[in-house]
């Protein structure tokens, strides 16, 4: 029980034990809550400092930028300011350009209604015509109230056309005449946003400008159609008396003269060609001023009409004692496609130029050209001579119309000045380009350049080319380009080749270099010209074939020569491959024809002409000209007379002049043709024989049915040629083989 009581006692003093435990323990939780309060609040306090100064900085920054914006808004507002003071002085300075022009300018918004115009524009419709606010249709109407003049259209139709062309999405420009005779010319214009910007320009004085200058056009064509009348008229009234002067001295020359006489003949032929050269230049001038040159491509042989130029360049050249070249690269074609006769005549200018003012010397005409890709190829001729030369500042002169050089040296040669005007208006006409180097007292270098197309050579029977078996050949000539030439030839065909300039080494090279299979010889060399060099090669037992080189092949019939045969200078490059060939197949060649005996050669009737010739010079002239022919020959004496006679005589060949009375001979030609296609008759050959020389001439001629036609005054080679290609076959041959024929 004791104990029991003293674990009563006890039990309380443990229970304030424990209590006073727990409050220190209390009081240490509380404290230590106390501290952590106290750093949290610290910690909350310091966030607080650093909100307070962000938001501080932030007022500070947004508070600068206030004031920065404030500025910008101040200074967006002085610049507005000034853009509208500027644009306000600029719309003022359009206004007032606007004002200052003469031409009226309108602006319409997108309900047609005027909203602005300067006064240009205003006083169109005078005054208080037209106002501001006014629609586009009331402005047409103003218009159509007296001031346009309408002429006969109605008022009503004028303003719906007006109208219409607004809907338009392009407005074209309306020419407006007023009645007081002013033109207005009236360009409208759609905005983007729908407004009509309007534009009247006064076009009156364009307007007498335009007529003024249609006024002078008509009178220029009527001048030119005068000139070329006048032209065409004088070609003719000139040719044909030109025809009588020339063909008679020509008949004139063939007959027996003594020397003073023959050169009387001579001098009045000579006189009359070089007034036809003269003639031609200026109708070939005229005609390409007026760029009515026409060019008439065909195949040709160029190299053939290089040397028929030089061979007609030859008798002048003669006489000055210069040697005439030609340097065909023997690499190209021959025949080409372009129109012969410009290209014949570009040559004759440039060479003939060459021959007249080189005293001394020699002239050479050299051709060479490479193909390019589409086969054409690309020429380049020139013509070199040894003459007096040109200045540099005189050579673009020379090109001028009736031009030549001024100077001491060549006033004393005549000539038009138009012959290179021609040449280079004829080369720039076939798309070339020409050009000339020269030096005063050393020669010059007229060349041109050209593109043409090769012309295949269709001549029946020419067959594959026989190789070339000679194997050695020798040149004497003194001139070295001509031997250099010759020899570049020779050796194309597998020759070896030695040269000399005179006699005395080319028989120093026999026992050295020889033997040869040719000798090639000039006729004309000085001390022992070629056949003095040829007897001497024959006297030393020199066997070889000698071939004569000649710019005087005739000269060398009255002497004996030991020559197998002889080229005529210029060197053919054709002629000389074919003696070549048939010196290397003396076997190949055929027996002549036996002559045919006479009662053979008289077999046939005679080939029956008509001439067509109103003049009665030319028709003496013709009958002259043909008298060695054998055929029947009758004369017509106009169209009319040229149609019967063609019924009755039935001729084989016709000459037509053209210009005749009652009936030209175009229609003479035309009734002809259209008999022969009537009765199922065959055609008979129509030759023309006309002094006209125009493009539009030719055209006509041939558009009449015409086949050939030849210009006046005549050539009796021509006419030769045209009776003897003309000649049927059950008729006597017409033309003696002495007559000397040209290809037709």
């Amino acid at each position: 029980m004791y104990a029991r009581e003293r674990a009563d006692v006890a039990e309380p003093i443990v229970s304030i034990s424990e209590k006073l435990a727990r409050e220190r323990r209390a009081r240490l939780a509380a404290e230590r809550l106390l501290e952590q309060k106290k750093r949290e609040l610290y910690a909350a306090n310091t966030q607080l400092s650093r909100h307070a100064r962000a938001l501080s900085d932030q007022i500070v920054v947004q508070r600068q930028e206030a004031e920065s914006l404030k500025g910008r808004t101040v200074q967006v507002l002085h610049d507005l300011e000034r853009v509208t003071s500027q644009a306000e002085l600029a719309e003022r300075r359009l206004w007032e350009a606007i004002e200052t022009i003469e031409d009226g300018f309108a602006v319409f918004d997108g309900e047609a209604r005027l909203v602005s115009a300067n006064q240009a524009y205003l006083a169109l419709f005078g005054a208080g015509g037209v106002r501001l606010g006014d629609s586009y249709f009331r402005v047409l109407e103003v218009l159509s109230q007296g001031i346009a003049d309408l002429a006969r259209e109605d008022a009503q139709d004028w303003q719906h056309e007006m109208t219409t062309r607004l809907g338009r999405d392009v407005i074209e420009p309306k020419v407006v005449r007023l009645a007081d005779g002013r033109h207005i010319r009236f360009h409208d214009r759609r905005g983007e946003v729908g407004d009509l910007v309007s534009m009247a320009q006064d076009i009156t004085a364009a307007m007498e400008r335009e007529a003024e200058l249609e006024e002078a056009r008509a009178k220029a064509e009527a001048a030119s159609r005068a000139k070329s009348a006048f032209l065409a008229n004088m070609s003719h009234e000139i040719r044909t008396p030109m025809n009588g002067v020339v063909g008679m001295a020509e008949l004139l020359c063939e007959t027996a003269l003594t020397e003073e006489q023959r050169l009387f003949a001579e001098t009045i032929r000579s006189s009359g060609e070089a007034l036809l050269v003269i003639i031609n230049d200026v109708l070939d001038y005229s005609k390409i001023e007026a760029e009515k040159m026409r060019l008439y491509p065909e195949p040709f042989d160029l190299e053939r009409c290089l040397h028929e130029v030089m061979l007609l360049l030859q008798p002048l050249a003669r006489e000055k004692g210069l040697r005439l070249v030609v340097d065909f690269d023997i690499f190209l074609p021959t025949r080409f496609i372009a129109d012969p006769g410009r290209m014949r005549q570009i040559l004759t200018n440039l060479i003939g130029n060459a021959v007249k003012f080189t005293p001394a010397g020699h002239v050479l005409a050299r051709v060479v050209g490479l193909e390019l890709a589409g086969g054409d190829y690309e020429l380049h001729v020139t013509v070199e001579d040894t003459g007096i030369g040109i200045a540099p500042d005189q050579i673009e002169h020379i090109f001028g119309e009736f031009n030549q050089v001024e100077d001491q040296s060549n006033r004393k040669f005549e000539g038009t000045g138009l012959g290179l005007a021609i040449t280079r208006q004829l080369v720039g006409l076939m798309g070339g380009a020409i050009w000339v180097e020269s030096e005063v007292g050393h020669g010059s270098c007229f060349g041109f350049r050209l593109v043409l197309s090769p012309a295949e050579h269709t001549a029946a029977g020419t067959g594959p080319e026989r190789p070339v078996l000679l194997k050695n050949a020798l040149i004497v000539d003194e001139i070295l380009i001509n031997r250099v030439i010759l020899q570049r030839q020779l050796e194309t065909y597998g020759l070896a080749v030695s040269s000399c300039r005179n006699a005395t080494e080319a028989l120093a090279a026999l026992p050295v270099q020889g033997p040869f299979d040719v000798i090639l010889v000039d006729q004309d060399m000085p001390a022992t010209d070629g056949p003095d060099l040829a007897a001497a090669l024959r006297m030393v037992g020199d066997a070889a074939p000698i071939l004569f080189l000649s710019s005087e092949p005739d000269s060398l019939a009255d002497r004996r020569c030991d020559a197998t045969s002889v080229l005529a200078k210029p060197i053919l490059r054709s002629q000389l491959l074919r003696v070549l060939q048939d010196l290397s197949y003396p076997k190949s060649r055929l027996p002549a024809p036996a002559e045919p005996s006479a009662p053979e050669a008289a077999a046939g009737r005679p080939m029956r002409v008509l001439a067509a010739e109103d003049n009665r010079t030319n028709q003496l002239v013709f009958r002259k000209m043909v008298a060695d022919c054998d055929m029947e020959l009758q004369f017509a004496g106009n169209g009319r007379e040229a149609v019967e006679l063609w019924r009755s005589f039935r001729p084989d060949l016709v000459f037509m002049d053209i210009s005749m009375p009652e009936m030209d001979g175009r229609e003479a030609a035309r009734a002809i043709r259209a008999a022969e296609a009537s009765s199922g008759l065959s055609r008979v050959p129509i030759v023309a024989l006309t002094a006209h020389a125009m493009d539009a001439d030719r055209v006509s001629i041939l558009e009449a049915g015409i086949d050939h036609y030849l210009t006046k005054p005549l050539k009796k080679a021509e006419i030769v040629a045209k009776i003897a290609a003309f000649c049927p076959g059950d008729a006597r041959t017409a033309v003696p083989p002495a007559a000397g024929t040209v290809p037709a």
